[in-house]
């Protein structure tokens, strides 16, 4: 059960610290957990959990596809392992290990792959990844997630202690614009209705979700009555939802830091096509590579802002 924040403002908290803070309380209840870091334990606030509890936290250095064959090996053992690195590395450098280690042999490990999309502004092309989500929905039995904000991914994050399986979690490091109130739970391959409407459906994931939220009320403002789903589970995706709103209001737009190819936007059109024909638009990453910049030129320069959203809306609406 969740709730949703009657206000858009910033968490309180960053991401990274909201996993270094789960992992630090789980090594305290005695839980076999694992956390493997590709030299990114400062990225992810993992050194002081590291320093205190050092049997608990490996540094594999600049080894991406050693750190997943260690996690197989390890969850092997019966520990519980969390992999962290970027979104670039943990999927395109290492497809194959995630292929070979964890999804072919059926492996019980945890993936966080952070600095999603144009999050990792400072860093550039190389490692800013658009594919990454793409990619790793590929893979017969990955269950694959994009976080939306500090409550959520905490939720999850205790969700999957419990869990068996494979499991890719796409997330920022820094502060996320806060969607749930404090307590809520979620349920994985779910779509969370945050607001309805009856013109149009918004489906959004990670910062998108905030945009989103944000495009409906300046829709409503022109007299557009939209819907907001958040789609946080990319695979395997909420498929009665979509069908549902499809029908309901009978216009798409998805909303995803991601490419638009074999992102968000193919994953809902795939439904559609098959299910529940309607127009739609995908708001979205379209052939290009990243670049440095702050993270609001990015979403401007990329076609990822509420305006963005509203303009695709408006196309469906007046019938484009």
């Amino acid at each position: 059960m969740f709730n949703v924040v009657t206000r858009l403002e910033k968490d309180s908290i960053e991401m990274r610290k909201v996993y270094a803070n789960m992992v630090r309380e789980q090594i305290e209840q005695a839980q076999p957990i694992i956390a493997l870091e590709a030299d990114l334990m400062s990225s992810m606030a993992m050194d002081g959990v590291h320093r205190d509890y050092p049997q608990h936290v490996i540094n594999c250095g600049i080894m991406e596809a050693n750190v997943i064959g260690v996690s197989a090996g390890l969850s092997l053992t019966g520990r519980i392992p969390f992999v962290h690195t970027f979104t670039a590395f943990a999927s395109r450098r290492c497809f194959d290990q995630l292929f070979m280690s964890l999804d072919y042999q059926r492996n019980n490990v945890r993936v966080i792959a952070s600095d999603a999309g144009v999050s990792a502004c400072h860093n550039g092309g190389t490692h800013m990844s658009f594919e990454d989500m793409g990619i790793v929905r590929g893979l017969a039995h990955s269950v694959v997630l994009e976080v939306t904000d500090a409550t959520m991914f905490n939720d999850i994050l205790h969700q999957l202690m419990d869990l068996q399986g494979f499991y890719w979690v796409r997330t920022i490091r820094k502060q996320a614009t806060r969607i749930y109130q404090d307590g809520s739970r979620f349920t994985i391959g779910k779509g969370n209705l945050l607001r309805d409407g009856t013109q149009v459906t918004l489906i959004a994931n990670g910062i998108m979700v905030a945009e989103a939220m944000a495009a409906a009320d300046m829709l409503a403002r022109q007299g557009i009555s939209a819907a907001v789903i958040d789609m946080f589970t990319l695979k395997p995706i909420d498929r009665e939802i979509i069908q549902r709103y499809a029908r309901k209001t009978g216009r798409i737009v998805t909303c995803e830091n991601h490419s638009i190819h074999n992102g968000l936007g193919s994953a809902v059109a795939e439904v559609l096509v098959e299910t529940c024909p309607v127009p739609m638009r995908r708001v979205g990453v379209k052939e290009r590579y990243g670049q440095v910049g702050t993270q609001a030129f990015l979403q401007q320069e990329y076609g990822l802002t509420a305006q963005h959203i509203v303009q695709a809306a408006r196309e469906l609406a007046d019938g484009g």
